[in-house]
């Protein structure tokens, strides 16, 4: 019987490094092949090596692969879209890296996201070209939500199932979702949309091609409901977050 093969391509994008030994880095990367995996780059940190500058963080990239006992060994890089170069500008940093992690720490090894996959390229080379790239992040916040079947009913309220098109909702962390005013806890202090928020939140979901007309940028209250969801199914909130928080509290 014959041996399969141990080597394979795929593009991925670059989501984390860490130097190891003298000229190595260990890299995390979300390919279209496998979803995440943790690869080993020998020799990157030589200025000579043919890998160097293409497996810089957020890089879309061209790989060749070989599976390995404990981490792939990445052969070859070939540069598809370089993110790179267009977020170092300090805000579409702070959003790229924060998009990043959100993907890092949400999917699991070794399972294939193509969704997932395209919703992250999409999103890069959105905020690289962004006058205002941290308005993008509630958008794909509710999209990869959506993509790995944790995201809120935004029409219908989440004790009752009667329709909240129109109407105010609340936010409801216990149940994951949104609950319209006749099911409203009166003693619990909570986050409520009024009806602008509530289209907003419906056209923010709003996947392509559907019958709501997508929109890019929440509103204050819309955007602060997401990033409670998502940090209620992180269990924490993502440390690129903060440093996003601290760029916005300082610009002028």
């Amino acid at each position: 019987m014959s041996t399969p093969s141990r080597a394979y391509k795929t593009s991925a994008i670059v989501l984390r490094g860490r130097t190891y030994g003298e000229a190595d880095r260990i890299l995390t990367l979300f390919t279209t092949e496998r979803g995440k995996v943790d690869a080993i780059a020998k020799g990157v940190r030589r200025t000579k090596s043919h890998l160097a500058g293409r497996l810089e963080f957020a890089n879309q990239v061209y790989l060749t692969m070989h599976r390995g006992r404990n981490l792939d060994v990445v052969v070859s890089a070939e540069i598809e879209q370089p993110h790179w170069q267009n977020i170092v500008q300090p805000e579409r940093f702070a959003a790229a890296n924060l998009l990043i992690e959100l993907v890092d720490a949400f999917c699991e090894l070794d399972l294939p996201l193509p969704d997932v996959y395209a919703l992250l390229t999409g999103a890069l080379r959105a905020v690289g070209q962004s006058d205002d790239p941290l308005s993008l992040v509630p958008r794909f916040s509710l999209r990869l939500l959506d993509a790995l079947g944790l995201a809120p009913p935004v029409g219908t309220c989440v004790h009752c199932g009667a329709s909240t098109v129109k109407k105010t909702a609340w936010l409801d962390l216990e149940q994951g979702g949104f609950g319209g005013e006749e099911c409203r806890v009166a003693w619990r202090d909570v986050l409520t949309l009024d009806e602008s928020d509530v289209a907003n939140l419906r056209a923010l979901a709003a996947a392509p091609g559907s019958d709501v007309r997508p929109v890019m940028r929440a509103t204050r209250r819309v955007a602060q409901a997401i990033e409670a969801l998502v940090n209620h199914h992180l269990g924490r909130r993502p440390k690129a977050g903060l440093h996003a928080l601290e760029f916005v509290k300082n610009s002028p």
